[in-house]
């Protein structure tokens, strides 16, 4: 055996050792978070946690170590506790009634303030377990919750994310509140890490302070208190983001995109979509509001710069050696999902397919009398089938796009979106019906080189749009499904998602599909769009630079004249929005809500289905 080999064989015996021991630490933590707050429907799936069939909000980052991080398994007990006591000791539905009252107020709406509030939410239910008698005294649940903090604040200092401005003031709320609340000191790395900035946030909010440890038994008086906290600092992360260049990552090097540490990102961006708090049995409604601005300018959407925008193959985006790996791995998740592509074909093919005259049919017992026939009638008087009439057959006029949404948050459902597209792609292939695949993300995170150049020019008010949009095609209509699977399978390239233009996406996608009805006018005289997608727009230097809900309002307004267009024209696209595990209502009159939380079955297509042939709203149920 060469040394490649031994390598080859190392390397999977290592990773088989890891799959092992993640698995056996994933069912202690299971078991325990089951042992303290007494639900039994606890379990992992896909390194998610999971109460029955829906995974569990992402509360605080300190609640998701890494698996490599240490050996030392009281950091994932601790995670595991702090979990159990966020669903024992924190009321979900008061809780949801106190977001959606401070949202109402204008408070809340902001990703950062959100999710501080929800980090101090989560700190108070751990502060009761510090309690010595209380609904939760336990010596070790204690233990477990302070090394689980502790190994993260240390993660954290050592990622070098205290060595800017914000991540030092995020790094110290949270730090202060802790020690607030436990008794317990702050952790603190290195000696006067934390002295000045504690020192300038000890004026400000010394009163709510004292209000969190005083009220931290009252979940709705804590809860006053900690909105003002999160509202202050999230007022001074922007301030300091302003200065710093308008970004809102933790890391400061923005420009290395190829070398970022996903994983490290993920753990300590607080700037991330505000997790989905609303965990009951309806989907989450998509977040939405209007921006002052573009009603101001009565409705005019305005780009800072289109010098970085560009439209590209999939196939162009990745390696060859990488998309043959990818398409190797998507093939492997179709099989395993096993689905009837012939099965579902004929489905979209009776859907889609609309009569058409093809020719004549000759030899039938009514209809026109077929002059080449008379002869048989003398031949033979009792002959009835002398007779022809129009041949009608079932022929697709269809173009379909899935348009999908490659912003950071769908980077989870990667794999099963790729699923879906993939086999959505063949069957409407075999059925006769053309397609498209499209996807959009932006060319950088922050605002990239337009952000930049926006900052060399003096910062002017309100620039509109201040990103580099970037416009991907999986599979153009005129490609065949076999020509264009490498191209579907980049779907799985993780760096590919960033954040999203929603708005201008659909008139892109829009437009294509008006190209292709004047080159193919008999082809598509039947036009869908289908946006697939789990959150709203989203793109943090747009957001600071404008307004929050300035890529909101023009992703509504670019819906609306859609739906405007088709009810004067019934050959207009008719576009449909695809929640994954959100509800998508805010945005699209005609919307579904997909659950992927058990990969992609045939009730799912079935669903996508139901949807197009109803036009209607069909919520997750």
């Amino acid at each position: 055996m060469d040394a490649g080999a031994v390598a080859t064989t190392l390397d999977r015996a290592q990773a088989q050792a890891q799959a092992r021991r993640q698995e056996h630490i994933e069912a202690l933590a299971a078991a325990a978070m089951r042992a303290l707050c007494g639900r039994r429907e606890l379990h992992f799936r896909a390194r998610r946690i999971h109460l029955g069939a829906r995974p569990l909000p992402r509360w605080a980052p300190h609640l998701h170590p890494p698996l490599a991080a240490t050996a030392d398994f009281g950091v994932f007990r601790g995670a595991a506790d702090g979990i159990a006591l966020r669903l024992r000791l924190c009321d979900a539905a008061l809780h949801r009634r106190l977001v959606a009252a401070a949202a109402a107020q204008g408070r809340l709406l902001d990703p950062a303030e959100r999710m501080l509030f929800e980090v101090f939410e989560q700190l108070r239910v751990e502060s009761l377990a510090f309690d010595a008698e209380g609904a939760c005294a336990l010596p070790g649940v204690r233990r477990n919750l302070a090394r689980c903090f502790e190994a993260w604040s240390l993660r954290f200092h050592e990622s070098g994310h205290t060595a800017t401005a914000r991540g030092l003031l995020v790094y110290c709320i949270v730090q202060m509140v802790r020690a607030r609340l436990t008794g317990e000191p702050a952790v603190e790395p290195d000696e006067g890490l934390l002295e000045a900035t504690r020192a300038s946030l000890g004026p400000a909010l010394g009163v709510p302070l004292a209000g969190l440890r005083r009220h931290r038994h009252e979940q709705a008086a804590y809860a006053a208190h900690a909105i003002t906290i999160a509202a202050h600092i999230a007022q001074m992360l922007a301030e300091a983001g302003n200065e710093e260049g308008g970004g809102v990552r933790l890391d400061a090097d923005e420009d290395d995109e190829e070398g970022d540490d996903d994983t490290r990102n993920v753990a300590f961006n607080l700037w991330i979509q505000p997790p989905d708090v609303s965990f009951d049995e309806r989907a989450a409604l998509a977040p939405g509001g209007t921006s002052p601005l573009l009603l101001a300018s009565g409705g005019r959407y305005r780009i800072f710069t289109t010098a970085y925008d560009r439209e590209a193959a999939a196939t162009t985006l990745a390696r060859a050696a990488q998309l043959q790996d990818l398409r190797a791995d998507l093939d492997a998740r179709i099989e395993a999902a096993r689905l009837n592509v012939a099965h579902l074909a004929r489905d979209l093919r009776a859907l889609l397919a609309r009569p058409k005259v093809d020719g004549w049919q000759g030899g039938v017992e009514e209809g026109r009398i077929d002059g080449a026939r008379l002869a048989q009638l003398v031949a033979s008087p009792t002959e009835r089938r002398l007779f022809r009439d129009e041949r009608i057959e079932p022929q697709p006029d269809t173009l379909l796009t899935l348009l999908i949404d490659c912003s950071g948050s769908m980077r989870e459902h990667a794999a099963h979106v790729a699923v879906l597209a993939d086999v959505l792609a063949r069957a409407l292939e075999m059925a006769g019906v053309a397609c498209e695949v499209l996807g959009f993300t932006t060319g950088g995170w922050s605002g990239g080189r337009a952000a930049r150049d926006w900052q060399r020019a003096g910062r002017p008010r309100h620039p509109g749009r201040l990103n580099e949009a970037l416009h991907i095609v999986f599979k153009a209509a005129h490609t065949p499904w076999r020509r264009a699977r490498a191209g579907i399978a980049a779907l799985l390239k993780a760096d590919l998602f960033r954040e999203g233009l929603d708005g201008e996406a659909v008139q892109w996608a829009l437009a294509r599909q008006a190209a292709r009805q004047s080159e193919y006018p008999d082809e598509t005289r039947r036009r869908l769009l289908l946006v697939m997608s789990d959150g709203s727009p989203m793109d943090s230097a747009t957001s600071q630079a404008n307004d929050r809900h300035y890529l909101d309002h023009h992703l509504r307004d670019v819906v609306a004249r859609a739906d405007a267009a088709l009810a004067r024209d019934a050959a207009a696209t008719q576009v449909f929005g695809l929640g994954v595990g959100l509800d998508l209502s805010p945005y699209y009159d005609r919307n579904h809500v997909l659950d992927l939380a058990h990969g992609v079955e045939m009730g799912v297509l079935r669903e996508v289905l139901a949807m197009i042939a109803s036009g209607g709203r069909r919520g997750l149920r």
